[in-house]
C-alpha cells in the first residue's frame, strides 16, 4: 500500500515547499497532485485549465520535484490548503509530512503527462519570459472591472493566458500560450539572467527552468 507520509531532507526543503504552496495558492487555491516513488516526489499544481468539455483553453500545470530523505510510495490528489496547513503545523525539527486523510477530484489531473519522448525545441532567456509574464499580469489587471467576481476573473484570465506568445523562439512551429510564462514566473521558477529549455512530446510542451517545470497541452479536457 502507498505510504501516507514522506520524509523531507532538511528544513530548507520544508521552507521552500511552503513558499511553493503559497505561490501555487495565489494562482488556484484548489488541488495539488502528489506522485512519488523511491526518493523523489513530484508535485503538480494547476495554472490554467478548461472548465468545460470542448473549451479551447489549454491545460497548463506547474511541477516541482523534490528529493526525499527515505524512499516512499505515495500518489493522490489533495486540497492544497490542507497540505499547507499540515506543513505549517510541523515544528522546527519535524521533517515528516503526512498526507491529508481525504482526496479530492480535479479535472486537470486527468491529463496524462508524457514520461518520455521529449524532444529539445529551444532555449529561451528567462528575462524574456519574465517580461511577457509581467505584461500579461498588467493586461489582466487592466481588463478587470472594479469589484469583478470570480467568474469574470476566470474568463479574463483564460482569454489572456491562452494567447500565444509572439517573438519567443520564432523559429518554432508550435505556439506557446502566455500562461506558460505566467506560471513559471508566479511559481518562482525563473531567474533573471538565466535560461530555460523548451521540450515537446506529442501535443505537450515542457518548459524546464531553474526552479521547476511548466507543462502545457492545447485545448479540451479530454485526451
Amino acid at each position: 500500500m502507498p505510504s501516507e507520509t514522506v520524509v523531507l531532507t532538511d528544513q530548507e526543503t520544508l521552507a521552500d515547499l511552503g513558499t511553493f504552496f503559497a505561490r501555487a495558492r495565489s494562482i488556484d487555491d484548489g488541488a495539488i497532485m502528489v506522485q512519488g516513488a523511491g526518493s523523489a516526489l513530484a508535485l503538480y499544481v494547476p495554472v490554467l485549465y478548461p472548465e468545460n468539455l470542448g473549451d479551447p483553453v489549454p491545460t497548463i500545470l506547474g511541477m516541482r520535484a523534490i528529493a526525499l530523505e527515505t524512499p516512499a510510495k505515495v500518489a493522490g490528489i489533495y486540497p492544497l490548503s490542507a497540505l499547507t496547513d499540515r506543513l505549517a503545523r510541523m515544528d522546527g525539527t519535524a521533517l515528516e509530512l503526512i498526507m491529508p486523510p481525504a482526496e479530492v477530484s480535479a479535472s486537470w489531473a486527468g491529463r496524462s503527462v508524457p514520461r518520455g519522448g521529449w524532444e529539445l525545441l529551444a532555449t529561451i532567456d528567462d528575462d524574456a519570459l519574465i517580461s511577457r509574464a509581467n505584461d500579461g499580469m498588467s493586461a489582466v489587471a487592466q481588463a478587470l472591472p472594479e469589484n469583478a467576481g470570480k467568474p469574470v476573473l476566470a474568463t479574463v484570465r483564460s482569454r489572456i493566458w491562452s494567447t500565444p506568445m509572439s517573438g519567443i523562439a520564432p523559429q518554432l512551429n508550435v505556439q506557446m500560450p502566455l500562461g506558460i510564462a505566467f506560471g513559471a514566473q508566479t511559481l518562482g521558477f525563473l531567474r533573471p539572467g538565466a535560461t530555460s529549455t523548451l521540450f515537446g512530446s506529442g501535443p505537450w510542451l515542457r518548459l524546464s527552468s531553474t526552479g521547476g517545470h511548466i507543462l502545457a497541452r492545447q485545448g479540451g479536457i479530454l485526451g
